[in-house]
């Protein structure tokens, strides 16, 4: 290895901005940050750019540390024989190590139509296509929304206290995640908000048509515009490079992020899987998981031995419009209790949660190394017992912590994601 280590993170989000930034604590450290926009996406506020009230960008001058190259393109292979990753509008970036932190996006909706016509919203470019699409129907026009999860709720309370009207339809439950206490208070002010919610076992979509949503009763829900918000999908980057994959296509690492294939790839945020128990798909997991992956990094060129991940949660925080809101509160484990903050005091604690989780990455750029989180000793007995993730094909340094167990994802269907807050 060179004098100075070369350090690539794909990928411009709360998890890679977080990594890139930690990384400059060595000065022999050179880190390139690859994202496919010039500016950085606030996630959890794309809900407001559909609404129309936040543009949902920050200037990655802002939030990224000095040192820091920022290259506007996309990460099209990566060749971990050779250590290069090739970039979509030509060239190779070399690299000693590489923070695999790519997101997550919409999943490929499955039903017939909704590809073709219902819109989704995991992306700044989804989000501002469906506003231009709103803005071409009259405000009395229908709107549906699929999928009642943190993006669904939000989006449907965000266009509903603009006057439009609204169906939710839900699938099974509404906000699957929360307490039912909160499931209650959240029912409460979409109802206040005239939302209509459509639940239960005929409530699931069969098909999407142009001014249509089918369900499985039989029922047909008109729309001027659908929204799709049920699921979502990571990037297939990891296993188009050859790299092992979970079914979602997070990349598989063990409980040092470390990828089981390869040990000069350490994985952060909603795409990755440490042994195949992956966290919450969420900024509130982005941000530690970045700086643990970080962490790896720098303990492997210091030839120390990296950390396994500690990730305590605290809750889930849901916009419900700009008047009101709700705040769920959780165990470490990532569990909902009984508690819960509704209305205007939460819609406060939501505003406050998004400007701090750009107040942490502007910290860690101006002082890297500063972010502390919350821990959760619970993960260690969730993964005894279990059978040991492979990592014989593993090249590169691997002094990590000895393989954990892997089991089933938990969440395949994630009840939160980057786009969901906290």
């Amino acid at each position: 290895m060179s004098e100075n280590t070369e350090v690539v993170v794909i990928g411009g989000g709360y998890a890679g901005v977080m990594a890139a930034n930690r990384l400059t604590q060595r000065d022999d450290v050179t880190v390139t940050l690859v994202n496919p926009r010039p500016a950085f996406v606030e996630r959890i506020r794309l809900h407001q750019v559909v609404g129309g009230s936040h543009d949902g960008v920050v200037a990655y001058r802002k939030v990224l540390a000095a040192g820091v190259r920022l290259v506007v393109d996309t990460a099209a292979r990566i060749d971990t024989a050779g250590r290069t990753v090739a970039l979509a509008g030509g060239g190779t970036l070399p690299y000693d190590y590489l923070v695999y932190a790519v997101g997550s996006g919409s999943a490929d909706p499955q039903v017939p139509g909704a590809a073709e016509f219902a819109r989704p919203i995991a992306s700044l470019e989804e989000a501002e296509r469906l506003r231009a699409d709103l803005a071409a129907v009259p405000t009395t026009a229908p709107v549906t929304v699929v999928g009642a999860g943190p993006t669904g709720i939000e989006t449907a309370a965000e266009l509903a206290e603009t006057g439009r009207p609204v169906t939710l339809v839900c699938g099974r439950m509404l906000g699957p995640y929360l307490h039912p206490r909160a499931r209650r208070a959240v029912a409460g002010r979409l109802a206040k908000l005239g939302v209509k919610l459509l639940t239960g076992p005929g409530a699931q979509v069969t098909e999407v048509t142009a001014d249509t949503v089918r369900l499985g009763d039989g029922r047909e829900v008109p729309g001027a515009v659908t929204v799709w918000t049920a699921g979502f999908g990571v990037p297939d980057l990891a296993a188009r490079s050859g790299l092992r994959t979970d079914a979602l296509g997070r990349l598989l690492t063990d409980e040092t992020l470390t990828s089981v294939d390869d040990g000069r790839v350490v994985a952060a945020g909603d795409s990755a899987a440490p042994s195949n128990l992956p966290f919450r798909m969420s900024c509130q997991a982005a941000l530690p998981l970045g700086a643990q992956a970080a962490d790896t990094v720098l303990r492997r060129i210091a030839d120390e031995r990296p950390s396994p991940v500690s990730l305590g949660f605290v809750g889930q925080c849901i916009s419900l419009g700009r008047a009101a809101g709700l705040v769920q509160i959780a165990r470490k484990s990532d569990t909902p209790t009984a508690l819960h903050l509704a209305g205007v005091p939460a819609a406060k604690v939501k505003e406050l949660v998004c400007g701090f989780t750009v107040k942490q990455l502007v910290r860690e750029a101006a002082k890297p190394g500063s972010l502390f989180w919350l821990k959760d000793t619970g993960r260690e007995r969730a993964l005894e017992g279990r059978r040991p993730v492979d990592t014989s094909a593993a090249t590169g340094p691997t002094e990590a912590v000895s393989p954990k167990p892997a089991v089933r994802a938990v969440r395949e269907q994630p009840a939160g994601s980057a786009a969901d807050g906290a």
